[in-house]
């Protein structure tokens, strides 16, 4: 008999009765002594799963979503009128920490079981793109969003980490066998059908996405670098011919790109405004809440794409350094993690993660500052956006289980 029973035989007893006739006293101390073993034993395991997280990439990537939260606040409070003043960052803290739940859910699953779902995500990833181009709704010039009740999510954003995970399912079985232009080109088609999916919304800043996740997954897979360099050679040559295909707007972002003042007051206003942001936040920046640009609302669209002139203007260089810096650790932990990964489908998932997370930084902050043209990539874990917060917690708890089961853990 074990301890509950005679807990429930005390409570049932009718008023009046003696004393209840127990068992030997050495059965409940058998059963106690069990379940004293059973929870030194989680205890103990508990610990080891504490101690395989990689909490340098967790405080990391936790800094910048709060960082994030802070600076959205600053950017948007002052131009939503009343008491949805802060809509905006409680809207993303919100969405923060339902993701951050999602992510410590997922990190009770093994990655490796995702391998043998590669063609159904790949599957679901094309009906989720067509949806968008059937059913979604237009914004900014493109057809890109699904609105569901109140929430309007972006399919684009989830097929970035959708396509790493069928990559990584496909590529795992091909691993040092990317010796030819012949081997890659079932790899390319592979990524090209979403790709061009993506491209007709137009969405040009996602497609540049995908083409950074499959160079720096078949590079890990071991593709030559003679390769590479022909297809760079190639891809440099046929730029006469792209040029054609491109859109109007998108030809004119190339323009503002090498001169800005071509159209100051239309496409080439967003990168003025944005480098006089962060000149005129010098060195530790006016302080949060008193930036000009963003706050005078001269700066377009302070909370999404260029919510990195507004650290610059409000933190000054100090400020940028430092997200910066919280961004390279996140890269070098990505990096770190591919590197002891335990097999091959973790270490392939790993680089398309940290090639995405890079491209996003690189290109986000890069336009900000006016080195690259401008093409609508948010900065992940920062920039305002649901669809964007979800894809980039849930890569952080990708590399999260990744470290965790670099050796084979054992309940």
């Amino acid at each position: 008999m074990r301890l509950q029973e005679y807990l429930k035989l005390a409570a049932n007893r009718p008023l009046g009765c003696g004393a209840i006739e127990f068992p030997p006293l050495p059965a409940l101390r058998g059963n106690v002594i069990k379940g004293v073993n059973a929870l030194a034993l989680f205890s103990a395991d508990s610990k080891r799963l504490l101690r395989r997280i990689d909490f340098t990439l967790l405080l990391a990537a936790t800094a910048i979503v709060i960082y994030g939260l802070v600076i959205i606040s600053s950017a948007t409070h002052i131009n939503t009128p009343g008491e949805e003043r802060f809509w905006f960052v409680q809207r993303q803290g919100i969405f923060a920490v339902v993701n951050a739940i999602l992510a410590i859910l997922c990190m009770n699953f093994d990655y490796r079981g995702l391998s043998q779902h590669g063609r159904k995500l790949y599957l679901f990833n094309l009906i989720m793109l067509v949806a968008v181009m059937l059913f979604g709704h237009a914004a900014l010039g493109a057809q890109r969003w699904i609105q569901i009740g109140p929430i309007s999510l972006q399919p684009s954003e989830f097929s970035k980490l959708i396509m790493i995970i069928c990559m990584a399912s496909v590529l795992e079985e091909r691993m040092g066998r990317l010796n030819t232009l012949q081997d890659l080109l079932p790899i390319a088609v592979y990524v090209g059908l979403p790709f061009l999916l993506v491209l007709k919304q137009p969405d040009l800043g996602t497609s540049l996405v995908f083409m950074a996740i499959f160079f720096g997954m078949v590079i890990a897979c071991g593709m030559p670098w003679r390769i590479l360099t022909l297809i760079i050679c190639a891809g440099v040559a046929a730029l006469p011919v792209l040029w054609q295909f491109l859109k109007d707007y998108q030809k004119m972002r190339i323009m503002v790109f090498l001169d800005p003042n071509v159209d100051p007051l239309g496409s080439g206003y967003h990168i003025i405004q944005s480098k006089i942001a962060i000149g005129s936040g010098m060195l530790f920046g006016k302080g949060l809440f008193e930036g000009t640009q963003s706050q005078l609302n001269f700066l377009p669209e302070n909370h999404t794409d260029f919510i990195f002139a507004v650290v610059g203007e409000e933190l000054g260089f100090v400020g940028a350094v430092v997200l910066l810096l919280l961004y390279l650790i996140v890269l070098w932990r990505g990096i770190q993690i591919a590197k002891d990964a335990a097999d091959v489908f973790g270490r392939l998932l790993a680089v398309g993660i940290t090639s995405m997370l890079a491209f996003h930084v690189l290109v986000n902050v890069g336009m900000t500052t006016g080195i690259m043209p401008v093409t609508g990539i948010p900065l992940p874990l920062m920039s305002y956006g649901i669809s964007s917060l979800t894809t980039n917690i849930l890569a952080i708890a990708i590399l999260l289980n990744i470290h965790l089961h670099k050796q084979k853990f054992i309940w």
